[in-house]
């Protein structure tokens, strides 16, 4: 059977890497993203990939998603992010809006779509992955996976660091081989670095 994916904030970046790489294995993608022409485009020679614009943060774009999947998901990846302020000030000083956005996009819209998502997870006994989070599903029937990806050499990257050169680091399709082989494997829950995960030649 085909497996079925969600994966969020698919449009660039890791998501879009990720997108790709599961389209290759012959993977049914639903991919998430905000803006609707690139996520798109982006996607468009991509077989098997259903690309479902929409916020997660919003309940319609999640029960989109969800819908999309059509009753199963085999994979949910918790991708979309938001960064907040940039340059990222310190604590003391860190907006309580811009935390409030930040906390919406990585920590309750991935709650909430894991939720809305159950059903379907519950029925292919299925995996969820949260990338950059130590939050969990308290679903023992599942395997709940952090992911840490490291330093890539994507958009968000480049606004934490602006005005530096980070050509140096790793780009996003680098990192998929780590990711997949967490997915295959499936060891026990928790919090995976990329770096622990390197693929053997």
């Amino acid at each position: 059977m085909t497996t079925t994916a969600i994966v969020t904030g698919a449009g660039t970046g890791f998501g879009l890497a990720l997108t790709r790489a599961l389209a290759e294995r012959g993977a049914t993608v639903i991919a998430g993203a905000r803006d609707a022409a690139r996520l798109r485009a982006a996607v468009a020679d991509l077989p098997g990939v259903h690309p479902v614009p929409g916020d997660v943060n919003d309940p319609a774009g999640r029960a989109a998603l969800v819908a999309a999947a059509g009753g199963r998901v085999d994979l949910l990846v918790h991708n979309a992010g938001e960064l907040g302020p940039s340059p990222l000030p310190p604590l003391a000083a860190y907006p309580a809006d811009a935390l409030r956005a930040v906390l919406e996009t990585t920590l309750l819209a991935p709650l909430q779509l894991t939720q809305l998502a159950l059903p379907a997870l519950r029925a292919a006994r299925g995996t969820v992955v949260t990338l950059s989070s130590d939050a969990a599903v308290e679903e023992p029937g599942l395997d709940v996976y952090a992911f840490d990806p490291g330093d890539m050499r994507t958009a968000m990257h480049q606004r934490a660091f602006p005005g530096e050169d980070i050509s140096d680091r790793p780009e996003p399709e680098t990192v998929v081989p780590a990711f997949l082989r967490l997915v295959d494997e499936r060891p026990a829950a928790g919090r995976y670095r990329a770096a622990d995960l390197v693929v053997p030649a």
